[in-house]
């Protein structure tokens, strides 16, 4: 498995690079931000995620071990494929993609050609509490207090009797379209869409 590669840029495209490592020319595919990284005939390090397939060997290069990381995490999601994480990497900073995840906002995610609503929920369920240490803190705190609203909501909800499974679809719902709602307007708008 080969974990980086360190040699002169031979050919650059926003899409792809070849690195030449001793004489052996490498064709790796790359994001935007790798290629923003990289100029032609300069030494660089690139840290490669290998994808073997029955019909091709795959070379996918990084600029930082970061977003390797996360198009690992990206490629571990059902449905999405390495050219659609790169895709999504090329369209989203690393901390804007981890905050689209942790807030559960969708729209940022479908923004990027190719993925669809069913993808982007997925990319979001999936790696909701894995992708943390991408994100800022602002965003961190902002999904923990949505968490705490949603959580007292519910509860006071039981408590009337109302099944958690039925309000959490709606407040997640209701959330989604009203970020800075408090406890009471969520619990009143649950009660409303039941």
């Amino acid at each position: 498995m080969i974990y980086s590669l360190r040699g002169v840029v031979q050919e650059l495209t926003p899409t792809f690079a070849v690195i030449e490592v001793s004489g052996i020319g490498y064709y790796v595919g790359i994001s935007l931000q790798t290629s923003h990284n990289l100029s032609q005939g300069k030494e660089v390090l690139l840290y490669i995620q290998q994808i073997i397939r029955e019909d091709a060997h795959l070379l996918f290069g990084f600029f930082s071990k970061d977003e390797k990381d996360m198009f690992n995490l990206l490629i571990s999601v059902n449905g999405v494929g390495p050219v659609s994480a790169l895709i999504l990497l090329s369209s989203l900073s690393l901390p804007e993609a981890a905050n689209a995840i942790l807030s559960g906002n969708s729209a940022v995610i479908q923004k990027v050609k190719g993925i669809g609503a069913k993808t982007a929920e997925r990319i979001i369920v999936d790696l909701k509490d894995k992708v943390g240490q991408f994100g800022n803190s602002e965003a961190k705190l902002s999904a923990l207090a949505d968490n705490k609203i949603k959580n007292e909501a519910l509860s006071a909800l039981e408590v009337l009797g109302i099944s958690k499974k039925v309000s959490e679809k709606i407040a997640d719902r209701i959330m989604k379209h009203n970020e800075e709602i408090s406890v009471e307007q969520l619990v009143k708008e649950i009660l409303k869409n039941i």
